[in-house]
């Protein structure tokens, strides 16, 4: 289930960017309307959803390094988030000094480094049906 829900969210990450964006943004900025995109952040958050549904899709046929890198961006997320929110500002907004985080974006960051280890662990469990099908064949 957790599986299917997350699928969809990177789809509509996909084909939607912009509200993900508004709604990230309004969770950590005290000042949402201020913020400048820059005009290849849609793009970024574009490519978080198709790692999403590349990942969550294939499973364990999916790209082993992109699994790793989302991985490590969890991990480093969960564990020390400020140099990635830091990083992201720059990336994503033309107007970074402007911009004002609300008191809980380190927690929220963190919680996105636990979303991101729990996309890669989902796509290395073998809970797909064909996979399921493949393993009781093998175990007869």
């Amino acid at each position: 289930m957790l599986r299917k829900l997350l699928l969809a969210f990177g789809l509509v990450e996909i084909v939607k960017p912009r509200p993900v964006i508004d709604a990230c943004e309004r969770v950590g900025l005290a000042n949402p309307s201020d913020a400048q995109l820059r005009p290849w952040a849609l793009w970024g958050a574009r490519l978080e959803g198709v790692v999403f549904v590349w990942l969550l899709a294939r499973g364990r046929q999916g790209s082993t390094v992109v699994g790793v890198l989302l991985g490590l961006a969890g991990i480093v997320l969960a564990l020390v988030p400020r140099p990635i929110i830091t990083l992201s500002q720059h990336l994503v907004y033309e107007n970074t000094d402007d911009l004002e985080l609300k008191p809980w974006i380190e927690p929220a960051a963190r919680l996105l480094g636990v979303l991101y280890l729990t996309v890669v662990a989902l796509s290395r469990r073998a809970d797909a049906p064909e996979d399921a099908d493949r393993a009781n064949r093998s175990t007869r």
